[in-house]
């Protein structure tokens, strides 16, 4: 049965306004938009009649964005829903393993409760599609990818998923290559590892061991590589021509990439180059207390970056927020992107590179046909969502209201 309604008085960008050579604004449009079976059906003026036989909702003149993608987002191990704690002073990822020996089995009763209050604070946030990052080790074993799982179905519907099969303690080190491959036969779809060098000590047989279990699994990749400078890129490097040579371009991407920010623009230039070519993406959650990963050379090289949570609160990290919006504010803010264009472009970080507008400031987004995933939020323009971090005020997905109201 086909289902259609018109979202009234929506507020759109139409194109720039410049003064002589500089864009000094966004121009915008109030739009009634046709909802069907999900997707965007038609678009039109706000001056044109609508069929009073169709249902109607007035938006008000909220302004209406793509909505929001987190590409590395821990559902597990959290003290998210749970009485506040601290972290513990940090020492290295060691101790932070070891800590997880208690912790691990400690948290599993209340993993599948937690990840769902996550979940809602997403959504509420306008992220509808994850990536969680999933404990398998010999500690939890799969119990943690169950109880995630079972949140995400109590989600269907609600929002899009992947899920990493992420051995924290090392895929080699702690001799998780089976518990990865008996993950990626019970939900997990992509392959996670975790620092060749530092955590698994053998960069080639762990980077091999990765790209052989996708390759059998058919999955992805996903690298968390916290290793700095050199070291870091190094890896890269290797991991762009491993993922060439068994012809996986377009199927990795590396969480964190500190090594990124820690070693010289040229050599950053060449490594953003060769990952490129590889089609490696990133995931940044924009960190402030490391050199950051220079975001606008990775994108400019052709890198697609995606800015992320990582974790809301945990035993690593007492910080998130659950709000890529917020990241991407941060991004803008730390490479100096205060200008219209630049903050507007901002938000393809978040929206798996969409954009109401393209360069030139023609409407790109929403066009017919494109998914009813949108985010309505109290602003003007793209800009101003991202440089106040907009309050948003209703989230779709394939058409459903899954979070907010109308």
């Amino acid at each position: 049965m086909t289902e259609s309604y018109w979202l009234t008085n929506v507020l759109l960008e139409s194109g720039f306004h410049y003064q002589g050579d500089m864009i000094a604004k966004t121009v915008t449009e109030v739009c009634h938009v046709l909802i069907t079976d999900g997707k965007i059906k038609d678009i039109i003026s706000a001056d044109e009649p609508l069929p009073d036989e169709m249902q109607q909702w007035d938006m008000n003149g909220l302004l209406m964005l793509p909505s929001f993608r987190d590409m590395h987002i821990h559902l597990d191990k959290t003290y998210y829903g749970g009485p506040w704690k601290a972290c513990t002073p940090f020492v290295d990822v060691f101790s932070r393993m070891e800590e997880e020996k208690e912790l691990l089995p400690r948290l599993l009763p209340v993993t599948r409760e937690r990840a769902e209050k996550i979940l809602a604070l997403l959504l509420r946030n306008g992220i509808t599609h994850i990536r969680a990052q999933c404990n398998v080790d010999p500690i939890i074993g799969l119990e943690n990818l169950e109880a995630v799982l079972q949140a995400l179905e109590s989600y269907r519907g609600k929002l899009s998923y992947e899920i990493v099969a992420f051995p924290q303690h090392g895929l080699l080190r702690s001799k998780s290559v089976d518990l990865v491959r008996e993950a990626l036969c019970n939900g997990a779809t992509l392959v996670g590892g975790v620092d060749p060098a530092t955590v698994d000590e053998n960069i080639e047989a762990s980077l091999h061991t990765m790209i052989e279990l996708a390759v059998e699994a058919n999955a992805d990749i996903d690298l968390h590589l916290h290793d700095p400078g050199h070291l870091g890129t190094f890896t890269m490097k290797r991991l762009a021509t491993l993922t060439e040579e068994a012809g996986w371009q377009g199927r990795v991407s590396i969480g964190h990439a500190f090594g990124l920010g820690g070693v010289p623009v040229k050599t950053a230039e060449d490594t953003a180059e060769v990952l490129a070519q590889a089609g490696i993406a990133i995931a940044s959650t924009v960190p402030i207390d490391i050199p950051t990963p220079p975001i606008p050379l990775l994108h400019e090289k052709g890198v697609t970056v995606s800015l992320v949570n990582d974790s809301i609160t945990d035993h690593w990290d007492p910080f998130g927020t659950g709000d890529v919006l917020y990241k991407a504010s941060i991004m803008a803010e730390r490479f100096s992107w205060i200008d219209e264009q630049s903050l507007a472009r901002s938000l393809s970080f978040i929206t798996g590179g969409k954009t109401p507008l393209d360069m030139e400031g023609k409407r790109i987004w929403p066009v017919v046909g494109d998914e009813a995933s949108v985010v309505f939020v109290k602003a003007s323009c793209s800009a101003e969502a991202v440089a106040r971090r907009a309050e948003r005020q209703a989230v779709m997905y394939k058409g459903n209201i899954v979070s907010g109201f109308l």
